[in-house]
């Protein structure tokens, strides 16, 4: 049995629910599903890497101002941080919102931005105390960042640039 699979079947023995996919799982936490990825460390143990992805995305107009405000609320993170990945123009188009930038040739020129959670992890080991480390981490990962972007974008207070 090797890591990814170790982590997978301690997590289902807490209840959890989790679903293996390619090369990882998609972990059911909280109201969102946490992927998590495990890989052996060149000097031992393991790097646990967790991805949470919020459906928001931003278009390159707005960048500065999101940038600004992604790094204000990394500051007050303590268990994984938000970061701006662009979309390619092949990834699934069903999950961008609609719009119309086409330049002359017909192409998209408009260059879009999906917010992130990721997280990394190192167990030492793969024993219980180093396992209930891992789900407290993945639980306050979760809790954290929605937490965080939800009283962002609908806190009365939200972060101004």
């Amino acid at each position: 049995m090797n890591e990814l699979q170790r982590i997978l079947a301690a997590l289902r023995r807490d209840g959890l629910d989790v679903e293996s996919v390619e090369d990882g799982a998609l972990v059911q936490e909280g109201d969102s599903s946490v992927a998590l990825f495990a890989e052996a460390a060149e000097g031992g143990g393991v790097f646990v890497r967790l991805h949470l992805d919020l459906n928001l995305y931003v278009d390159e107009e707005a960048l500065s101002d999101v940038l600004m405000g992604v790094n204000l609320m990394n500051q007050s993170l303590d268990y994984g941080t938000l970061l701006l990945d662009p979309l390619e123009a092949d990834d699934d188009e069903d999950d961008l919102p609609e719009a119309d930038d086409s330049g002359p040739d017909g192409l998209d020129e408009r260059v879009t931005f999906a917010v992130l959670g990721r997280s990394v992890l190192w167990l030492p080991s793969l024993d219980e105390r180093e396992l209930a480390r891992l789900r407290e981490h993945l639980t306050r990962f979760e809790r954290e960042l929605s937490e965080a972007v939800e009283r962002t974008l609908h806190g009365e207070k939200g972060i101004r640039a």
